[in-house]
């Protein structure tokens, strides 16, 4: 029947001695069709290139990979790719990745240390070139025997734990120390933390930074102005009524991430108009935060810097780059939108 194909039986790819046979010529002939090797006549090549376009013939990499030892692409370990943060950051990876002629392969650990392993040992057993990680978890030395066997690896946004490994890291304590003295410089003195796990070390660098303000101007920290855990909205929620709801309420806050920012956004939205509002801060800048009114005053790194930092540096190391492991810390801005520069009440 005219227009009638032969059907594929899914996972059985077509194979040089398929084309071959179409094509009329010998193995060795599509061998050097494929690689592009010369001492084919251009008859013979065009006819090659007819089976070849018929059968969707694809050239299999893997023994090539064999024989020089590098597969061309590098792998990308997330912590959570619905995290808008990471948007920009994967994308820049891939730009260099790109440049380099490499594949990036990326995949998301949920902020699970097992899974951030498995997932960094799976690229590993792929062979990847090399790997960009955004740690999950606090002890990576499973990663020593992979980096020994030349596996380069570059930490992004937080370093590995127990492993002296190359990372490329934001200045968390100097934003946040930034973001609590400029609260300060507006009249506040009560002025709530609320973080990630304190665990992580993004989030012991932030609270480092705002202890680190609130000393450098003689103001006491009560243990009721601080919360640190789980991102999700229900315990920011409830952290963030306590501090605005207590005998002597906070007059500002200071949000440790974008997450925890947005919930702070939503919580200050329900509550009644107080004569003075609650001026705010967030670590971490987000979609809309100069629209709202006031603007969202926050302060923002860079993250497609930090993804580019990190891969230029990994690609460093691929073509031969020696020396002790580096630490790149880059700085961060703060951006003045208005919420952080309310005043605090008289009273």
């Amino acid at each position: 029947m005219a227009g009638r194909t032969t059907p594929h039986r899914y996972g059985s790819r077509p194979t040089m001695k398929d084309v071959a046979a179409r094509a009329g010529v010998g193995l060795k002939t599509v061998s050097r069709v494929v690689n592009g090797e010369p001492g084919v006549t251009s008859d013979t090549e065009h006819r090659v290139q007819e089976a070849i376009t018929a059968l969707g013939f694809r050239r299999n990499d893997s023994a090539r990979i064999l024989r020089k030892g590098r597969t061309a692409s590098v792998g990308l370990v997330l912590e959570d790719l619905a995290d808008p943060f990471y948007g920009p950051l994967s994308r820049a990876v891939e730009e260099v990745a790109r440049d380099h002629g490499a594949l990036l392969i990326n995949g998301s650990s949920a902020e699970d240390p097992v899974r951030e392993q498995e997932l960094v040992l799976a690229l590993c057993a792929r062979r990847v070139d090399g790997l960009v990680v955004i740690p999950a978890g606090e002890d990576h030395r499973y990663l020593a025997p992979e980096i020994a066997a030349g596996v380069a690896t570059v930490f992004v946004d937080r370093p590995a734990g127990r492993l002296d490994a190359d990372a490329v890291l934001s200045d968390s304590f100097g934003g946040a120390r930034d973001a609590v003295a400029h609260l300060i410089s507006h009249g506040h003195r009560r002025i709530g933390f609320l973080g990630d796990q304190p665990g992580i070390h993004t989030a012991a660098e932030r609270l480092r930074g705002y202890h680190a303000a609130m000393d450098a101007a003689g103001l006491p920290v009560h243990d009721g102005w601080l919360s640190l855990g789980p991102t999700d909205p229900e315990r920011v929620r409830g952290a963030a009524a306590a501090m605005l709801d207590a005998a002597e309420p906070v007059t500002a806050l200071f949000a440790g991430n974008n997450r925890v920012t947005v919930t702070v956004v939503r919580v200050l939205a329900e509550r009644p108009r107080p004569a003075a509002p609650v001026a705010l801060v967030g670590f971490d800048d987000f979609e809309l935060a100069d629209l709202l009114s006031p603007g969202i005053s926050v302060v923002a790194q860079d993250a497609a810097q930090l993804g580019r930092t990190a891969a230029d540096l990994l690609f460093r190391r691929l073509d031969g780059a020696s020396g002790e492991p580096r630490r790149v810390v880059l700085p961060t801005r703060l951006i003045a939108r208005g919420s952080g520069e309310l005043p605090p009440s008289l009273s």
